[in-house]
């Protein structure tokens, strides 16, 4: 069994910092890719950032300059920087893993952080 631990989510003011961050532990072979997901009230979950094992990137655009995704591969652990906050980056964080067991191939995801950006 895969677990993620996330952490990092809080109340913070418009054009303020957080950072995120996701451990995953148990059962795992190999991680092909761990990322950031974000969904808001009445929206759909969206990719918000994404790092591969070799640490290839991609940013949904909105974010792209203000977001940063990093990882620990020692410690199976994916941080996201989030600069320049707006009220719009209001939503449940939730990390994804991409990972591998045995020779499948897995998703899991984490329980989500809330981030609210407001005044």
């Amino acid at each position: 069994q895969v677990q993620l631990v996330e952490s990092g989510g809080g109340l913070v003011q418009p054009g303020g910092s957080l950072r995120l961050s996701c451990a995953a532990s148990g059962s795992i072979s190999s991680i092909n890719a761990m990322g950031w997901y974000r969904q808001a009230p009445g929206k759909q979950r969206e990719l918000v950032a994404r790092i591969t094992s070799a640490g290839s990137t991609n940013y949904a655009d909105s974010v792209k300059g203000r977001f940063t995704i990093s990882r620990d591969n020692a410690k199976n652990t994916v941080y996201l920087q989030m600069n320049s906050l707006r009220p719009e980056d209001t939503a449940v964080y939730s990390c994804h893993l991409d990972w591998n067991k045995s020779g499948s191939r897995s998703y899991s995801w984490g329980q989500g952080t809330q981030v609210t950006v407001s005044s």
